[in-house]
């Protein structure tokens, strides 16, 4: 088959916005996304969160059987900044060290719309 590949993706980090965005089609997208991944069996990776389209992704991966790893920051896991963590978490030190373990624990990247935070996350893995 014309582009196929023997690497298998069974770890997948996915960056997106924190709010579910201005159109319902964004969350449903994300949780679509999630229910995908689930059915084929692929774990995910996340910055961690139950909120917006991070939070539709990991909780759609969650309930439909597959893993899903949390990576944050031990500051941020202290106080209720970014909700409720899907799944198990890694706590780590700097956002390096979080960008790194990402970075280390999957095959392969999506982004979903997302804001300023989620550019920088790109960018940082396309260096």
């Amino acid at each position: 088959m014309a582009g196929s590949s023997s690497h298998l993706i069974r770890n997948i980090c996915i960056f997106g916005g924190s709010s579910p965005g201005k159109e319902i089609e964004f969350l449903e997208s994300a949780n679509h996304l999630g229910q995908v991944l689930a059915k084929r069996k692929i774990h995910l990776v996340y910055r961690g969160g139950n909120f917006g389209l991070m939070g539709g992704v990991s909780l759609a991966v969650f309930l439909g059987g597959s893993k899903v790893l949390g990576v944050i920051l031990k500051a941020l896991a202290k106080g209720d900044i970014i909700g409720k963590i899907i799944g198990e978490e890694l706590h780590v030190s700097t956002m390096f060290d979080r960008m790194n373990t990402m970075f280390n624990h999957v095959d392969a990247f999506i982004a979903l719309p997302g804001g300023l935070g989620t550019l920088e996350e790109i960018f940082h893995i396309s260096s």
